[in-house]
């Protein structure tokens, strides 16, 4: 077995990094699968993780992390960019996530609204008119690869929200770097597990998110927010967070 990396970076190194940008590669083959931020060791946590597999409940990086280690390799760890702030190291990472297709983050690329996007692209997001919300609607932010099994399966499932709230929800929209791309009904929200969502939730399933089962909405809804703009309000610029509520508590 090749010798393993260090694992750990000393305190003068950690202060001297601030806050970075880290890929993490399979070295079988060269791939990036894992895009992250952080500050101190953060990079290394995910093989001490790895290391501390108990039953199923493993996401797909850390499968990625066992099989290189079974392998009898060790997974290559690239700080990617440092010395930054939290912001700048949001931005960097998310035009990371949108230029590494295929990697096993959970979520995708926050920079969502601001990502890589074709010129023609562009220009139908800003011409767009900006969509007067007429309903509770819950904003669902999800990114084209995910939609590669359908619109539907990206925006329903899974997510870190308080289900109480989500069920106040009147309309769901997916939206898509700042344009609404689908409108969906609700018809009730569950957790995100292998009897709820059979064929997207694996082993225990995603702990602490859920996901809703429901239609596409009605024409005369699609036709309100269907292509248009997701208002400034609701498109603040290094948020993190995918979903958006278009009510107060």
């Amino acid at each position: 077995m090749n010798q393993p990396v260090s694992d750990s970076f000393t305190a003068d190194v950690a202060s001297k990094l601030k806050t970075y940008v880290y890929r993490l590669i399979d070295p079988r083959n060269g791939e990036t699968f894992y895009v992250g931020k952080g500050q101190g060791n953060r990079v290394f946590s995910h093989i001490r993780a790895e290391q501390n597999l108990e039953g199923d409940a493993v996401d797909n990086k850390l499968k990625r992390i066992h099989e290189i280690r079974l392998a009898g390799f060790e997974v290559a760890h690239v700080i990617h960019r440092h010395g930054m702030d939290e912001r700048t190291a949001f931005e960097v990472e998310a035009a990371l996530i949108d230029a590494y297709p295929g990697l096993t983050n959970i979520a995708g690329g926050t920079g969502g609204d601001y990502g890589a996007m074709h010129a023609k692209e562009i220009i139908h997001r800003y011409s767009a008119e900006p969509a007067v919300f007429r309903h509770k609607v819950l904003l669902i932010s999800v990114n084209r690869s995910a939609t590669e099994r359908s619109l539907y399966d990206a925006t329903r499932y899974a997510w870190k929200i308080s289900k109480a709230k989500a069920k106040q929800a009147e309309v769901i929209l997916a939206t898509m770097q700042g344009l609404i791309v689908g409108a969906f009904i609700a018809y009730d929200w569950l957790d995100a597990t292998p009897a709820n969502f059979p064929g997207r939730a694996e082993g225990d399933g995603v702990p602490g998110r859920i996901g809703f089962v429901g239609e596409e909405a009605p024409d005369d809804i699609k036709k309100l927010y269907v292509g248009k703009r997701v208002p400034d309000e609701y498109r603040k610029r290094g948020s993190a967070n995918p979903i958006k509520y278009t009510w107060g508590a």
